[in-house]
């Protein structure tokens, strides 16, 4: 089905690995110019960059920490070209499990200030390059619901972005830029690969048992969710929280 991307431009951030690179990889298929960007230099980097130039197109993979303001302003400079920017997804983030009585000001900051902040510096940052039509689409957990022992404080700065995306779609709505966020569950990325095979398997089977569907989620599943809201079937949809995941309870 030709959802009509052909020819949008498309910034995606943390999209090197796992649910960002499927979503870059899947836009771009569709025929979309896609920016992307990273944090440290990986072969994940090197590899993107192979198969997006087997894709063809305009693409481009910047390194870019998403919590610096400067790097930022280079990030959205690299979308310039064109005048617009007509899908913003915003991906990056970091997770980590730490008991909250142990949890340091520094891991409290540096979460915040990439899953919080960084979000909101790229969309301040890219308003001149959006306008009608454009859709920015937020990445949420599905913990938010339900809380996760060890990760407080990556709970609270996804239910932080709920409050921010609907906002902005309220504020700027006028303009027609839509604002969404996927609230995703488990999600099989290389993060689950590169574990022992016992801890592999028994996460596997655990939450399998927990989900309606039966499996995890793939990052094609989250880019297919993507694909409809950046498309115009989407176009009145905003301000919305959307699930993807497999009815997982």
């Amino acid at each position: 089905m030709d959802l009509g991307l052909a020819g949008k431009k498309a910034l995606v951030t943390g999209g090197t690995r796992g649910i960002g690179r499927g979503i870059v990889l899947a836009l771009a298929r569709a025929g979309c110019d896609v920016v992307t960007c990273y944090r440290t230099d990986s072969e994940a980097v090197t590899s993107l960059e192979r198969e997006l130039k087997e894709i063809g197109g305009t693409h481009q993979v910047v390194q870019a920490d998403v919590s610096d303001p400067e790097q930022v302003s280079r990030l959205i400079d690299e979308c310039e070209p064109g005048g617009r920017l007509d899908i913003l997804v915003n991906n990056a983030a970091v997770i980590n499990h730490v008991p909250y009585v142990n949890l340091s000001i520094e891991e409290w900051r540096r979460t915040l200030d990439t899953n919080v902040t960084g979000p909101h510096l790229v969309i301040q940052t890219a308003l001149p390059l959006l306008g009608k039509g454009s859709s920015v689409i937020g990445m949420s957990s599905k913990s938010i619901d339900v809380g996760i022992p060890l990760r407080a404080h990556y709970t609270a700065t996804k239910a932080a972005l709920h409050g921010l995306y609907r906002s902005l779609a309220k504020e700027l709505g006028g303009e027609g830029i839509r604002f969404n966020i996927l609230s995703l569950g488990m999600t099989h990325t290389e993060q689950i690969d590169a574990l022992p095979d016992a801890q592999r398997e028994a996460m596997i089977s655990r939450y399998n048992a927990m989900t309606a569907l039966g499996r995890w989620g793939s990052p094609d599943d989250v880019a297919g969710a993507v694909m409809w809201l950046a498309s115009d079937l989407a176009a009145y949809v905003t301000g919305a929280v959307i699930p993807v995941d497999g009815g997982i309870s």
